[in-house]
């Protein structure tokens, strides 16, 4: 089984990065491709650029990489409640290539913040929206105060309830 794995963040700093990167390696006998959203830059989505220009390559070739997977494992930043402004542009973009984005993918949402909201309201809205774009949504999960249960120098979780929930939501995906 082949596993997309994502940040939806463009920050090359991103502890949404850290974080999926962790919980992919949680899947042992998968291979897994850790993409980043920085190799797919497009102008911001415009009706009237879409019309003049068409809908970039760059948009095409994210859909290429959902389309090769077998599950998706996407971690998300929060920008004042909602999805980061790159993410937001990439998906903008490829739905209008194919509305149904996530292609009927089995996926698990994850994120995180270094606050105690852990990104949730924007793991809301991804997870609550998935459906629209034939997602299927097997688990999610929101992971609080990031620098406090993230050992950065051991790349890995240390809380060990938070751990718990972790390899549970990514076994989602070899259950499926």
């Amino acid at each position: 089984m082949n596993v997309l794995a994502f940040s939806a963040s463009n920050s090359r700093k991103s502890i949404n990065k850290l974080l999926v990167t962790y919980a992919s390696s949680l899947l042992e006998h998968y291979t897994v491709e850790v993409l980043d959203i920085n190799d797919y830059e497009m102008p911001i989505y415009s009706s009237d650029l879409e019309e003049m220009h068409g809908i970039p390559n760059a948009a095409s070739r994210f859909l290429n990489k959902i389309a090769e997977a077998d599950a998706l494992l996407i971690s998300f930043a929060e920008h004042n409640g909602n999805y980061t402004v790159a993410f937001k542009n990439l998906f903008d973009w490829a739905s209008r290539k194919n509305m149904e984005v996530y292609q009927s993918k089995p996926i698990v949402l994850l994120s995180t913040s270094p606050g105690p909201g852990g990104a949730s309201s924007v793991l809301r809205l991804a997870t609550e929206s998935a459906h629209f774009f034939k997602g299927n949504v097997l688990a999610f999960l929101s992971i609080p105060s990031f620098y406090d249960n993230f050992d950065l120098e051991k790349g890995e979780l240390t809380n060990l309830e938070l751990l718990s929930q972790l390899k549970a939501a990514v076994a989602t995906i070899e259950n499926k």
